[in-house]
């Protein structure tokens, strides 16, 4: 397995975020514009992080915004989302966050799978920081060995 496709539509560089919800609705923004979920899917983000707390964040300036698989969810995919100023989630250790990475899934095989994934592309020194302070999404993409994709059409019902 590897980290699927990333087009430009799945990465948003410099994003303004007043809190954690709007960087979490950031993200969610991106996986409906990647084509990988509906809007509803943000919510379901923001739900589980305020019932489980600021475990999705994952590492010193990084978190990792996700939902189980449900209706709302059209295929998997990954989002990568940089903040123009870093947010507090909550986390006692990892705050503030400077990069959101979404994740949807339609199954928890594939969430096993793409965290795995993920943990390989964000091990090693400074890929935060790196990732934090890219200038393109090509930049982006390197920087995790993902490739790009062409941009999938995206869904009339879903507002971008």
């Amino acid at each position: 397995m590897s980290l699927p496709p990333l087009p430009e539509r799945s990465i948003v560089l410099g994003a303004d975020a007043a809190d954690w919800r709007a960087a979490v609705r950031e993200a969610g923004r991106a996986l409906v514009r990647s084509g990988a979920t509906s809007a509803e899917y943000a919510d379901r983000m923001i739900a589980v992080i305020e019932e489980f707390g600021a475990y999705v964040v994952i590492a010193p300036g990084l978190a990792l915004a996700h939902a189980r698989p449900g209706p709302d969810v059209r295929r998997e995919g990954i989002v990568v989302v940089t903040l123009a100023e870093p947010v507090a989630f909550g986390h006692p250790h990892n705050d503030p966050v400077r990069v959101v990475v979404g994740l949807a899934v339609t199954n928890a095989e594939e969430h096993v799978g793409l965290v795995a994934e993920l943990a390989k592309a964000f091990d090693g020194p400074g890929v935060i920081t790196r990732i934090a302070e890219a200038a393109t999404p090509d930049e982006v993409r390197e920087i995790l060995g993902a490739v790009p994709n062409p941009d999938p059409v995206p869904d009339p019902r879903d507002p971008a």
